[in-house]
């Protein structure tokens, strides 16, 4: 009886090992993207709207969840049924200023995100263990070039998956300090808008770092990349056949992504909510001083795995959004792009992602206030996101493009819905610096 227990439990083992690696298979472009969106710059506006609006902002996560979502697996869809980027059908079946704008305005903002970035790492780090932030920075930027560079394909996605899991040490900061759950949840619900300037600021800010421009470039890329790699995969437009089974995989890989990206925000703004804004602290401007705010009120265990989780997501998403400029310049000039290829291979391409951490890092050497700039390149993003999504609805809409696999039905209903939304926080922002 033992013996035929022991043989069914080794024959079930196999099985569900197998379930879960089919299960880690499906999370690719849309997980990575999704975890990389918890950047240092979107817990930096996570903390503030927490610290500032308490649990009433909360209500805005629900509502971007639906339309990231849409819009993540719209792009994704881009790049799986052409074989080519954003860029890349810009430059194919647009004029040439518009692309050039688009990219442009893409790797304006993706630098200042990085070097918004590696500040809030280095300053995260130095509350830690002490040191020189500047030393950080390079260190930090270095490090992310060069694995972009010279680390093999399958082992970089490798260690960005893994580099998701620093993200769960949010959660843990959350189940370390009080939380009053039967208002938490309740604001969820119950929206709470406030007609000011910093209320549309922080809105903007919040829908500018969780649909963001430089996701839309890279999940995009990434589902071409993964093609070309895959050399049993081909275009949809060319294989329709493979088509049932790829957009399949597309929507559950985006959905999960996130899905996780909207719980990991949550718990930030709820733990910043329940601390910061009921000990009084209102004025949060980075991650890392979200994080020693939290010392004094929710303890040293909150404090330590809050800064910890700047340092973990913030290499998690340096590469991503360096990634996510090169691809963009690299598709625009038609050059060899993808970080499957030999840097000698690729080398104007992998030249502009060294170029973007380069850049982010001398940021540090200006006038420019890193912490200030961490803030605002959420808003940046959030401005630049509705003509780039604009773009993106229209070119999904054309069978030139999309073959016979345009976007339509709920799928579009709520791509428009989401440039909608992020155009009207951008022309209310606006409205109240004005009024």
């Amino acid at each position: 009886m033992g013996e035929r227990a022991t043989e069914a439990s080794e024959q079930q083992r196999p099985a569900s090992n197998g379930a879960i690696r089919r299960f880690l298979r499906t999370l690719g472009p849309g997980f990575i993207a999704g975890a990389s969106d918890d950047d240092p710059s979107g817990i930096g506006t996570y903390s503030q709207a927490g610290a500032q609006f308490g649990f009433g902002i909360g209500w805005t996560m629900l509502v971007t969840y639906p339309l990231m979502s849409a819009i993540q697996q719209i792009c994704a869809r881009i790049g799986r049924t052409t074989g080519h980027g954003i860029a890349g059908n810009l430059c194919r079946h647009y004029p040439a200023w518009l692309l050039y704008l688009v990219v442009a305005l893409l790797f304006t903002a993706n630098t200042i995100n990085i070097g918004a970035d590696l500040s809030a790492m280095a300053d995260a780090l130095k509350l830690l263990i002490g040191g020189p932030s500047t030393l950080y920075v390079v260190a930090f930027g270095s490090i992310c070039a060069f694995a972009s560079v010279y680390i093999d394909y399958d082992r970089y996605v490798a260690v960005l998956k893994w580099l998701t899991l620093s993200l769960f040490s949010y959660v843990a900061a959350l189940f370390a300090v009080n939380i009053p759950w039967g208002e938490a949840v309740a604001s969820l619900f119950v929206p709470k808008i406030i007609w000011s300037a910093e209320f549309f600021t922080t809105v903007v800010a919040i829908f500018g770092t969780t649909i963001s421009p430089y996701l839309f470039f890279w999940q995009a890329s990434q589902e071409a990349e993964d093609e070309r790699v895959n050399h049993s995969n081909h275009p949809l437009v060319d294989a329709p056949k493979e088509a049932p089974a790829e957009l399949k995989r597309i929507r559950a890989d985006t959905l999960i992504g996130m899905a996780f990206s909207t719980v990991i925000a949550l718990a930030i703004i709820v733990t910043t909510a329940a601390t910061l804004n009921r000990a009084g602290v209102t004025n949060i401007e980075s991650s890392a001083q979200a994080a020693e705010a939290l010392r004094p009120i929710a303890g040293n265990f909150a404090f330590a795995v809050f800064a910890l989780g700047i340092v973990g997501t913030g290499l998690l998403a340096v590469p991503v959004l360096a990634g996510a400029a090169a691809y963009a310049v690299g598709e625009a000039f038609k050059w060899p792009v993808g970080l499957a290829r030999k840097p000698k291979h690729a080398k104007a391409f992998y030249s502009a992602l060294v170029m973007a951490c380069v850049l982010g890092m001398g940021i540090l050497f200006t006038p420019i206030n890193p912490i200030k700039a961490l803030y605002w390149s959420a808003v940046i993003n959030g401005v630049v996101a509705v003509p780039v999504m604009a773009v993106m609805m229209l070119m999904t809409a054309k069978e030139r493009v999309m073959g016979r696999f345009t976007i339509s039905g709920w799928l579009r209903w709520l791509g428009w819905a989401a440039t909608a939304a992020m155009a009207a926080s951008v022309i209310g922002m606006v409205l109240t610096w004005f009024g």
